[in-house]
């Protein structure tokens, strides 16, 4: 395996959680990535479920590789922006509890330079980063931007614990290249997801598909990120499979093969 670590993300396997990471194990993952939002809401990450969930994974020999914190507005929108930030901090701190160096945000769209949009979310990120920083938690940006606009934001905020997150399925489905994705952007990637995916005929349409088996060359993309020193998790996501585990098992032989 070229210099990663395999996580699977629980939610694709369409199982309850303690279920899901108990496949996790027997599949032979390094790690997981668990939403806590849908999955394991923060509010209810007691003390008491913390510590049942740390004893579950290390008895697993697993790791919370990273979480993923969607929301339904980006961070430009100002409305119940504060209210947005304060559950994004209060995921920032329970990842650190679990953990995990690593947490999924939604950018949103970006904005213009010098709009007013544009000054909110440099704002936000910035107090997000910050707090990330005394965390030891990175944020990987997840956005549908293009890599010129995500490279000119990233260049407008402090250096610091924000970084992107590298999608091969989605740049697939939206007509990008994730090997122009990382020729552009490789050093700035803190979260690999280990998907892929094939384009439907016209400029629209495709589906995402078993790993190895769509538009992505992943040896490649692996050894390209490598050269970037991108050393952090590969998180195999199925989204649309009738057979979510059996996939989600040969994509692990898949990245072990490497």
């Amino acid at each position: 395996m070229i210099g990663v670590r395999i996580a699977i993300q629980t939610k694709c396997l369409a199982q309850p959680l303690r279920q899901a990471l108990h496949t996790a194990g027997r599949l032979d993952a390094d790690g997981v990535q668990i939403d806590l939002r849908q999955e394991l809401p923060v509010a209810e990450l007691s003390d008491t479920a913390l510590r049942q969930l740390r004893k579950m994974l290390n008895d697993l020999n697993l790791r919370v590789g990273s979480v993923a914190f969607p929301t339904r507005r980006g961070f430009a929108n100002p409305e119940q922006l504060e209210r947005r930030i304060e559950a994004t901090l209060e995921a920032m701190h329970a990842a650190s509890r679990l953990g995990s160096r690593v947490i999924l945000i939604m950018l949103g769209p970006c904005p213009v330079l010098e709009s007013a949009e544009r000054a909110t979310l440099l704002e936000a990120l910035g107090t997000l980063s910050a707090h990330g920083n005394r965390l030891g938690v990175e944020l990987a940006l997840q956005s549908t931007a293009s890599p010129e606009e995500l490279a000119n934001l990233l260049d407008e905020l402090p250096e610091g614990a924000t970084g992107l997150d590298l999608n091969p399925a989605e740049l697939v489905l939206s007509g990008g290249s994730p090997r122009e994705f990382v020729e552009r952007l490789g050093t700035r990637v803190t979260h690999l997801f280990a998907n892929d995916a094939v384009r439907g005929f016209g400029s629209t349409g495709g589906s995402d598909v078993e790993l190895g088996r769509g538009a992505t060359d992943f040896p490649e993309l692996l050894a390209m990120l490598e050269e970037h020193g991108y050393r952090g998790w590969a998180t195999i996501e199925r989204r649309s499979s009738r057979q979510p585990v059996a996939d989600v098992e040969n994509a692990v032989r898949f990245l072990r093969s490497l």
